[in-house]
């Protein structure tokens, strides 16, 4: 029997399953904050920059127990859906439990295809990417997830609309799976000691 008091070692894998959050969130207090990359402080400047409007509809995918949400609802942003946990601690704020693969079948509940001004995702595809085998020949069912998020995402921004994805990876890891004709990608390189990077869609208007 597996004990759930056992550390969690993960492999790249497990980040994909359900399963693994659940644990993970489960032995958490139920008060704790994490957040992969940089607090909202240190990408207020790119919010204010893509979103500058405080009544745009944004979308948040993947947030886990992240902060950037309420902290953008604090700073004035209102109109933000959520797809993941902490509705408890947040009820202010419009939380859905949905698979991000699914964007594109659920879009009717999230507005509407045409919908959003902006959609947010840091470091949610990542987890969709993880997997044991090489990152340079990634396996059909990762490539699946990501076209899948990606088209979702297309069909849920409206004309001019922008998606900001915040990633680790690299761009000859991700730009090759994010490419679409409906929008351009401009790469952002942040951080200091440690680089992690930002993907700009703008979707054409």
């Amino acid at each position: 029997m597996q004990d759930d008091d056992a550390p969690l070692d993960p492999k790249n894998a497990d980040f994909q399953t359900v399963e693994y959050w659940d644990k993970r969130y489960a032995r958490e207090a139920p008060d704790a904050d994490f957040d992969w990359f940089k607090k909202y402080s240190d990408i207020i400047d790119i919010i204010h920059e893509h979103i500058p409007d405080r009544d745009s509809r944004v979308l948040m995918l993947g947030c886990g127990n992240s902060t950037l949400s309420k902290d953008m609802y604090d700073d004035k942003y209102t109109g933000i859906v959520l797809i993941d946990k902490m509705s408890a601690r947040h009820p202010e704020l419009d939380w859905r439990v949905m698979d991000v693969r699914e964007l594109s079948e659920n879009a009717e509940s999230l507005g509407g295809k045409g919908s959003c001004d902006a959609i947010i995702d840091k470091g949610t595809m990542d987890a969709l990417m993880a997997e044991n085998g090489s990152v340079w020949d990634p396996s059909e069912q990762v490539l699946d997830n990501v076209r899948r998020e990606v088209d979702g995402v297309v069909d849920l921004l409206k004309p001019g609309g922008v998606f900001l994805y915040f990633t680790f990876g690299q761009p000859h890891f991700r730009r090759p799976h994010m490419m679409r004709d409906v929008w351009t990608i401009e790469t952002r390189v942040l951080g200091d000691m440690f680089h992690y990077y930002l993907y700009i869609c703008k979707k054409a208007a």
